[in-house]
């Protein structure tokens, strides 16, 4: 059976041929359906197969156990032991994260984010829309990356025109702002299905008609709800939307990078293979990518932030936007990006880091190689 297994070396997913049990089989068969007279179902499993937490970013779990004040989760009576280095990576990245304290137990920061029912990077995304002034839409991108993708692929012959109807919601500054275009569009169909696009009656029919998942958009709407209910309930402030505005989408992009840090790629030739800053792998933008479609609206960038780096999707980076280098020097955490593997793209960022900060040599005495900064670059932290 194809299962997808999470690599915490990398922080992706692959798809791997695996042995699956009893269970597995015959509910696999029965979600297959009859199968009439022309069709032979084998069953090949075995009793014992590899738990779910094994194979799976723990992130979130580990988290929501830090906010139950469990144990030592080295000393944690789990009924099935997660991998090790799956169960370090997770508290490495929630250290990045500032969601834990000196002690390893959840800071004010880690405490706020256990609140929102995302994923860590994306819930402290979250908290910095509050700095940055855009939470309308960030809560927007919050909710369409947490429910299913929202973009139907049909067959093979209609694939050209579902990524024509697909290309009317891009975006010029990358995938996440096109799924605020996308929202904005089946929110405008809800109130007005008559009239929202040309001829369309109903939001169903709008959805079909432009190969939108409408299960997707509807179960998106509801968690944008539910989070906007958490924001009022702890009391932390929601902006006025301003969509479109050049300071909406460069503090879109902060917070985005305030979460996404340890995912930022550059195309190291031109021609779009993207190397991954966090663990040296090349990979390309995902062909359902307004970059990956090549429209004349974008074009290959050269530094993205991207949300899901997916080996099972032919070694593919899903949703990615443009950022600037030095978008990424200002918000990455100054211990992540010096625990950075050497490579090309590491000695651009220091060298525009150098630069910039030349300028304060007069103010500020040098330091040392071997000793890493310490001013403060994401306000966030």
């Amino acid at each position: 059976m194809l299962l997808q297994v999470y690599n915490p070396r990398i922080r992706t997913n692959s798809v791997i041929i695996q042995p699956i049990s009893a269970g597995q089989a015959k509910s696999r068969k029965q979600l297959a359906g009859p199968t009439g007279e022309k069709f032979l179902t084998f069953n090949l499993y075995k009793t014992r197969i590899r738990p779910h937490v094994v194979e799976s970013d723990i992130s979130s779990t580990v988290l929501f156990l830090k906010r139950m004040e469990i144990a030592g989760l080295g000393h944690c009576d789990f009924i099935d032991r997660p991998d090790p280095e799956g169960l370090m990576q997770a508290l490495e990245e929630l250290d990045y994260l500032a969601a834990l304290d000196n002690d390893g137990n959840l800071s004010e920061m880690g405490i706020i984010m256990s609140e929102f029912p995302l994923e860590p990077q994306m819930a402290k995304t979250l908290l910095a829309s509050c700095e940055f002034d855009c939470v309308s839409e960030v809560v927007i991108i919050a909710a369409m990356l947490t429910v299913p993708t929202c973009f139907t692929v049909p067959s093979a012959d209609l694939k050209p025109e579902a990524t024509q109807c697909h290309m009317k919601f891009q975006n010029p500054e990358g995938d996440h702002f096109t799924l605020i275009n996308i929202y904005k569009a089946f929110k405008q169909c809800q109130q007005d299905p008559c009239n929202c696009i040309d001829y369309y009656c109903n939001v169903a029919k709008w959805c079909q008609d432009l190969y939108l998942n409408h299960a997707a958009l509807l179960m998106a709407d509801a968690l944008r709800a539910e989070i906007t209910d958490t924001l009022k309930r702890i009391e932390l402030p929601i902006s006025v939307p301003a969509f479109g505005s050049r300071s909406n989408t460069l503090n879109i992009k902060r917070a985005l990078l305030a979460g996404f840090f340890m995912q930022v790629a550059r195309d190291v030739d031109g021609s779009g293979n993207y190397f991954i800053l966090t663990h040296r792998h090349v990979a390309q933008i995902h062909p359902l990518s307004g970059y990956g479609a090549k429209s004349p609206k974008l074009g290959l960038p050269e530094w993205v932030l991207f949300h899901e780096h997916s080996f099972f999707e032919d070694n593919c980076l899903r949703t990615a936007t443009h950022i600037t280098p030095e978008e990424f020097i200002q918000m990455a955490p100054q211990y992540f990006f010096y625990n950075l593997p050497p490579s090309e793209s590491k000695d651009i960022l220091q060298n525009i880091l150098n630069h910039g900060a030349s300028q304060y040599q007069e103010q500020k005495p040098p330091i040392s190689q071997e000793e890493p900064q310490t001013s403060d670059r994401c306000v966030i932290q």
